[in-house]
C-alpha cells in the first residue's frame, strides 16, 4: 500500500513537471523536491478540498455535461498554488488548460500502470 501511494505521488509529480514544461506560465521552482512538493500539495488540496467542491459544484457540472468539472480542477490547482511557494500558475485560462492537461495525463498514467493499488 505505501509502494503504491509513493508510486502514484512520482507520477503525479511527473504529470506536474510535464504541465509546467508544456504549459508557458505554469512554473514550478526548487528543482526536483519544489516538483515532489508541488505534487504532494495538490494531491492532498484533491484529496481533502476536492470531493466537496465537486460535490457542491455538481448541479453546474451536469448541467454544462462535465465541462464545469474543468474549472473546479482549475481552482484546485490555483488552491494549490496558494498554498505552496514552489507552484506558480498563471491566469484563469491557464490554470484550466493545466487542469486539463493534468487530468489528461493523470488519466493515462492510470491506465498505462493498470490501476497501480486498486488489487486486493
Amino acid at each position: 500500500m505505501l509502494r503504491s501511494l509513493l508510486l502514484r505521488w512520482v507520477l503525479l509529480a511527473a504529470v506536474l513537471a510535464i504541465t509546467a514544461w508544456a504549459v508557458p506560465d505554469v512554473e514550478i521552482s526548487g528543482g526536483f523536491l519544489g516538483v515532489l512538493l508541488a505534487a504532494a500539495v495538490f494531491g492532498l488540496v484533491n484529496a481533502i478540498i476536492g470531493p466537496l467542491l465537486r460535490l457542491l459544484s455538481l448541479p453546474v457540472t451536469l448541467m454544462t455535461f462535465g465541462l464545469f468539472a474543468l474549472v473546479v480542477n482549475g481552482v484546485l490547482l490555483a488552491l494549490s498554488a496558494g498554498i505552496t511557494d514552489h507552484l506558480d500558475v498563471g491566469g484563469p485560462l491557464s490554470t484550466v488548460v493545466a487542469a486539463l492537461l493534468i487530468s489528461i495525463l493523470n488519466a493515462g498514467v492510470h491506465v498505462l500502470t493498470g490501476a497501480v493499488g486498486d488489487r486486493a
